[in-house]
């Protein structure tokens, strides 16, 4: 019985990573976005 569960849970647990790293991903990019000063890039 406790198996069935577990494995009824691993999609909805799947889901809910994903989601988490999107959202995760997201604010990052707009973080980078929103930033107030330039992005220095180097020189060679």
């Amino acid at each position: 019985m406790a198996n069935q569960i577990r494995l009824e849970a691993v999609p909805l647990l799947v889901v809910v990573l994903i989601g988490a790293h999107v959202l995760a991903l997201v604010y990052w990019i707009y973080r980078l976005a929103n930033q107030k000063q330039p992005m220095r890039l180097k020189k060679q």
